[in-house]
């Protein structure tokens, strides 16, 4: 085989590492290196010298580690089998990364998991490039953008998912607001993968997430999104959602005629009339937590919240439980006694209104707060 004379790259524009096809060369031959170009001279399998831009001789005077590694004369010309390697140093920042399919990640506030899809681009350059040869391009002749993507697309999926995630937990933000934060997220994730790239002999320059998107048909994409506009909605109305619950509570009750007296049923009346927001809010804060506080029921056949005693619910106007027969003094009678068992009390006048027995002086009823007709009996 003739030995080569000069040793030039021949590469393209897209490739990180190139390897000179021939290993023939001799004490007489040169390297051309150019600009932003680095060449390493490896011999079996290990790299020795690194030549910097310009045009180097390979003879022992210039290169006296060739008379150490191939033990060569000194003087005249002589044939070795070494072999060259190009390793460009310019910034490469458009190299492209992508999720080939979706991650799914767990949204912090609501525990839902959601399939997430990101893609964006990076920027690169070869800092050490012994190290970058040796741990990444190995034995095939070279080494382009494809194989740069190609070899990260499994640690930089990796990190999509742990990076995103271990962001979201410490913003304790959903993962659909993600799309405002896409520059510190970026940011972020350059600097959580920066340690991974300079173990191969690269330096990252930058890395942008551009964009990250969800499966809008993904159940856990679309409860979230119900969650995130609900809690949409109480922001703008102005309160939480358990405070709207609880106000449903006390319209339903207030409902009911006489479970909560006549002053709750005019207040609901002249709130559910005017501004129901905030001013009704603050002025029945107190009403509202003593009929949620007090002891309730539910209605069988809707669940609406009854008070102890109704006789009808003021949802569905379901008949409820008939309450128990009461003295005046409290004792429990029975419907079809005519006397108190504990106090001896008549029990023949009675109630028009709720057939509560009566003291026969009362005038108004204790139950309900009829007026008493002076000649029922």
């Amino acid at each position: 085989m003739a030995m080569i004379d000069i040793v030039k790259y021949e590469g393209d524009n897209q490739e990180f590492a190139w390897k000179f096809p021939n290993d023939a060369l001799s004490t007489k031959s040169q390297v051309i290196v150019n600009e932003s170009q680095v060449a390493v001279l490896f011999k079996g399998g290990k790299a020795y010298d690194i030549f910097e831009p310009g045009r180097h001789t390979l003879n022992t005077e210039n290169i006296p580690l060739l008379n150490t590694i191939i033990n060569l004369p000194f003087g005249g010309e002589s044939p070795f089998k070494v072999e060259i390697w190009y390793v460009n140093m310019v910034h490469a920042l458009d190299v492209k990364w992508g999720t080939q399919t979706p991650v799914n990640i767990q949204d912090p506030k609501y525990g839902i998991y959601v399939p997430v899809s990101a893609y964006g681009q990076f920027g690169m350059t070869i800092h050490d490039p012994k190290t970058f040869l040796k741990k990444m391009v190995g034995t095939i002749p070279s080494f382009g953008r494809e194989h740069i993507t190609k070899y990260f697309r499994g640690m930089y999926t990796s990190h999509v998912k742990d990076e995103i995630s271990t962001y979201l937990l410490e913003k304790k933000i959903p993962v659909l607001d993600l799309g405002a934060y896409l520059t510190e997220l970026s940011a972020f994730m350059k600097q959580q993968m920066k340690p991974e790239f300079d173990a191969y002999g690269i330096e990252l320059l930058n890395f942008y997430v551009e964009d990250i998107s969800t499966d809008d048909d993904d159940e856990g994409v679309v409860r979230l999104k119900k969650a995130l506009s609900k809690r949409a909605e109480m922001d703008i109305i102005g309160y939480e959602y358990k405070e709207e619950r609880t106000f449903d509570a006390l319209v339903g009750a207030a409902q009911n005629e006489g479970s909560t007296g006549g002053f709750m049923g005019a207040g609901i009346g002249l709130g559910v009339g005017s501004a129901v927001g905030q001013n009704l809010g603050a002025a029945m804060n107190d009403v509202t937590q003593s009929v949620l506080t007090s002891d309730t029921k539910t209605c069988s056949n809707c669940n609406h919240p009854v008070k102890e005693g109704d006789k009808f619910c003021g949802n569905c106007a379901q008949i409820l439980e008939e309450p128990e027969r009461h003295c005046t003094c409290g004792a429990v009678v029975g419907e079809q006694q005519k006397f108190c068992h504990e106090c001896g009390q008549s029990l023949h006048k009675k109630c028009v209104a709720c057939d509560a027995p009566l003291k026969n002086d009362a005038k108004f009823c204790p139950e309900c707060g009829k007026a008493v007709v002076e000649d029922e009996a």
